[in-house]
């Protein structure tokens, strides 16, 4: 789960971390309301759930109420990729002396959380990783032994450069340290991370991401969802106990399992098609499962066909079967449906069908062809 800036930066407070005052705004007089509040020099920055704000226009500099007012004007409403702006920050312009960059995230292939850290902070971060990634230092961070701070101390001095500076950065660490452990987050991150005027380090942006699985430990956090992260199919599955994403295509896919349902959705890019989404119905045997998986997969207007996918373990190929007929009943399916059943009760299952009417292939090249040619 991702949040905007301006709830990464209330849990940064609540921490104790160093954000400066802020007011969010949802109208162009909110923000004037909140220019009178601070005055000086602001800057008007878009709340949205992605990455380049500033090179979309997103953020800009205002000197004056009228100003103020006319800039979130300007940056309400905008899109971003794809996401329209429907908030904005008005935060004090800060007289940056340098700016670096502090992040903690997992790296799963070693087993250990990994602290980054550059003297070279601010929009071109993502650009610096590819273009020159000795520039980001990286050092591991241990959940069960905590931070090494014998270890880790020489590599704040030759980040931050000074003594004073590496003290402020260490403090810091800490305490994104104790937001990923408590908060169960998967990217904590100040980009950038300034000095300011008076030499101190300060939190000019966060970025926080959270894990789902941990959501259920914490009410506070889910609190913060926001609901333009999720499609309403996204969040009608999420209640459904099915793991779901939309994606752009046009053939709906029903599959169980994750592993099989990327591999289903790679065979269908294989041969010439586009997948309208990622749908693990798990490993359940509850016919509804499959009730609501058609329903949400016919609320997308670009389903031309659907493809359901069942390799029975645990979930019974019959349950599917007894499943989409009951869907059938509630549903009008339109659109061409193609079904590959194997596995556990499979032949049970396919008779189910026939007996319905529809047939159900055992191989999943051929179902995948007759579902791309179907379109």
């Amino acid at each position: 789960m991702n949040v905007h800036e301006y709830q990464g930066k209330e849990l940064f407070q609540s921490y104790g971390i160093d954000v400066g005052p802020q007011y969010l705004a949802t109208t162009a007089a909110e923000a004037r309301d909140a220019y009178e509040k601070l005055g000086g020099t602001v800057v008007v920055k878009a709340q949205v759930l992605v990455g380049g704000r500033g090179k979309a226009g997103g953020v800009k500099v205002a000197k004056s109420a009228d100003e103020t007012e006319a800039r979130a004007k300007e940056i309400l409403g905008l899109d971003i990729k794809g996401l329209k702006v429907e908030k904005v920050l008005i935060v004090p312009a800060s007289d940056i002396k340098k700016e670096f960059y502090v992040g903690l995230t997992m790296d799963r292939f070693n087993k250990y959380l990994v602290l980054m850290m550059s003297a070279e902070g601010g929009v071109e971060i993502e650009q610096l990783a590819v273009d020159r990634p000795d520039a980001i230092k990286k050092f591991p961070i241990y959940p069960s032994r905590g931070i090494d701070w014998k270890a880790l101390n020489p590599v704040l001095k030759e980040v931050f450069g000074t003594d004073d500076l590496a003290k402020q950065a260490g403090e810091h660490v800490e305490k994104l340290f104790q937001i990923y452990m408590e908060k169960d987050c998967t990217l904590v991150e100040i980009n950038p991370f300034a000095i300011v005027d008076d030499g101190r380090l300060m939190a000019l942006d966060a970025k926080v991401n959270f894990d789902d699985n941990g959501l259920f430990k914490h009410a506070d956090v889910e609190e913060m969802r926001n609901p333009e992260e999720n499609s309403q199919d996204e969040l009608d599955a999420k209640a459904a106990g099915l793991s779901f994403v939309s994606m752009d295509g046009n053939i709906g896919c029903i599959v169980n399992g994750a592993g099989l349902a990327m591999a289903t959705m790679d065979i269908i890019k294989l041969f010439g098609g586009e997948p309208a989404n990622f749908l693990d119905v798990g490993g359940s045997s509850n016919p509804n499962k499959m009730v609501s998986a058609i329903k949400i997969i016919l609320n997308n207007p670009k389903v031309d066909a659907i493809l359901i996918n069942i390799f029975g373990g645990i979930t019974r190929c019959d349950d599917i079967a007894n499943g989409l007929l009951m869907a059938m009943k509630e549903v009008d399916i339109k659109v061409p449906l193609v079904i590959r059943l194997i596995g556990t009760n499979d032949e049970e299952g396919r008779k189910i069908l026939q007996d319905a009417g529809l047939k159900a292939s055992t191989d999943l090249n051929e179902a995948v062809k007759s579902v791309v040619a179907a379109i």
